[in-house]
This record gives C-alpha cells, structure tokens and sequence, in this order.
C-alpha cells in the first residue's frame, strides 16, 4: 500500500508576492537598462522583494542586484535612471526621501495591502492618536510602517510586551497589525491590550492578509489528516515558520512539523512510519519548489495525492503604475510617491 500526500489548497504565491517578483521581471526582460559597457545593473532592489531565498537568487542570475540599503547604489546609477525596486514589505518614509533627493528611478512594489497600513498610520496620526501595532521585532514590513511615525507608532511582539505600554485615558489609542500575521496569531495580544486599555479601537476593517488567514485555515485541515507536514518556506518567512507552527499545534500526538527550503532538505527518516504526509507552502513561495517535494516523497513510496482547503483565491493587483501597459516610465521619485500613495 503506498502512502498518502495531502497538498494544502491554497498555498504559495499569494497576489502582493506574485505582483512584487512580476514587477522585478518585467524590468528585467525589457532590457532598456543593461550594461551597454557602462558596468550598471539593470534594476537595483531594496531588501529581498520577497522573503524567499530561492526567488532572490534566481532574479540575481539574472542581473538584479540586492541591497540592504540605497547607499550601497552608487550616484552615477541614479544619475543613469536605472530602476530601484522597493520590496514587498515597503519602506518608511526616511528611506523615500532618500530615493527622492538622490533622484533615483523608483518602482515601488509594495503590496497594496501593506501600504493601506501605512496610509491607516498617517490617518491616525492626523487625528491625534497613538498606534498599537502587532508586528515582530525587525521585521522589514514593520519597520517601514513604524518609520511613519516612530514617536507614535507603538511596537508589541506580543502578550508579554502589553505590560510594557502606558497611556493615559485621554490618549486615543489605536490597534493594527503586521499584515502577515493570522487572527489565531494576535487574538491573545488583542484581549490583553484590550483589558488593559479598554478605549483602544480597531482599524474599519482588518490589516490581517487574506493570504495568511487562507494558508494558515488550509494547513489545518491538512494536518489533522496527516502523520507529519512539510512546510516549504524559508526561514526569514514569517508566514512560512508560523505555517509550521500550526501545523504542529494541529497534528495529532507524536506528529512532527518541519519547515524547508527546497526538498534537498528533506531527511526519509522524519516520515518513518507515516502513512500521509501533508505539504503546504509559504506565501513567497514558487510551486516548483513543492513540485520538488512531491516528486521526492513519491520516490519513497508517497504516491497518492490528495488535497484539503476549500478556498480559491481570485486577488490580483495591478502592476506598479510606470510598468503597466509594458511601459516603464521615466519618473522619479517625487513623482511616484503621490501616484501610488494618495
């Protein structure tokens, strides 16, 4: 009898993802900017444009070049127009003024659902209150969205952070959150916050990705069916590691969770006496990278294929406004700003 492999549906590339790798492709296959003997790149990106090795180093092979920050892009680059790529995890103002008064050529990529955060920021900011923002500690989305405003903007990694926070009653208090976190992940931050500062509102409508809640509902149905789950993502993921954390919280006892990068990781002992194995996958994540784990779980003896989730996902998100239509405009910085931003 062969064993079982449960995919989760859906998983992988979610619409900001796909919109931020699409956008780097396309620069890259216009071929406006290549070397022409002048030693430039064609395109420049801030940070991973997403957070997925596989996906850096292929759009590296093919002549993007990463930076951790615009520094390290020389003048006579933004002198030449060529394109800086900010990542999907967007960017805090401190770094757009940069991009602007250095002239730089920038095409900005961040997902849409991110940057409706930084826009709730400055919403609230202007009528006077502070912001409680859920988020994790370094992370390049909460970065940018507290760059908006740091004396207001208030970071919790979680319960034990709510104590650390004082206002008075007076002070109106707001509540959002790092968009890939699930509402199973900050529901107990939220009632701590909430019985220690019982005035504190929510945004209009939820900061939580409707790509992370999908994937995260999926992989549970997944893992209470399952012997063991592979979760393909890389580390620096936050959505990828917390998949594997519900897949541990929802596989029955003695079950494991692992998370990899590719399927060179996997180890045939960890499925030692399964019968289903369950694979999902983080939101940055190609499907060929799961194609790869499948194809190896079939060679050890893992040949049916089942799937569990009951959600299509329809989002798509149009193209940063100097590429659509195959055109890449000329603009520069102080241009995009409040096109793409108002």
């Amino acid at each position: 009898m062969s064993g079982r492999i449960i995919l989760a549906d859906p998983r992988g590339f979610c619409a900001g993802v796909d919109r931020a790798i699409l956008t780097v492709r396309t620069i890259l296959s216009s071929g406006s900017h290549g070397d022409g003997g002048s030693g430039l790149p064609p395109v420049y990106v801030r940070r991973q444009i997403v957070h997925n090795r596989h996906v850096v180093e292929d759009l590296a092979e093919q002549g993007a070049v990463f930076v951790d920050e615009l520094d390290e892009i020389p003048q006579e680059a933004a002198e030449a127009g060529v394109p800086v790529v900010f990542s999907a995890h967007g960017v805090s103002p401190a770094v757009q003024e940069e991009a602007r008064r250095r002239g730089m050529n920038v095409i900005d990529a961040t997902c849409p659902l991110v940057s409706k955060v930084h826009r709730e920021v400055l919403r609230f900011v202007r009528e006077g209150y502070d912001i409680v923002y859920i988020g994790h500690h370094g992370h390049d989305e909460a970065m940018g969205v507290i760059g908006e405003a740091p004396d207001r903007v208030h970071l919790i990694d979680g319960v034990e952070d709510v104590s650390s926070l004082s206002f008075p009653e007076s002070q109106r208090l707001v509540l959002l959150t790092q968009t890939t976190l699930s509402v199973d992940e900050t529901i107990d931050v939220v009632r701590a916050l909430r019985a220690r500062f019982p005035w504190i509102e929510e945004p209009p409508s939820s900061d939580i990705c409707y790509a992370t809640q999908n994937r995260q509902n999926a992989v549970k149905q997944v893992a209470q069916r399952s012997d063991c789950v592979v979760i393909v993502g890389s580390s620096n993921s936050s959505n990828s590691v917390r998949l594997m954390e519900v897949a541990q919280q929802e596989l029955p006892s003695g079950g494991r969770a692992y998370r990899i990068d590719d399927a060179s990781e996997l180890s045939q002992r960890w499925f030692e006496g399964a019968n289903v194995v369950g694979v999902s996958s983080g939101a940055s994540v190609p499907e060929e990278l799961v194609e790869g784990v499948v194809s190896t779980l079939g060679r050890w003896g893992f040949t049916d294929i089942d799937h569990a989730g009951d959600i299509k996902e329809t989002m798509h998100f149009v193209m940063p406004s100097q590429l659509r239509g195959g055109r890449r405009g000329s603009s520069r910085s102080g241009d995009w700003r409040r096109s793409e931003r108002s």
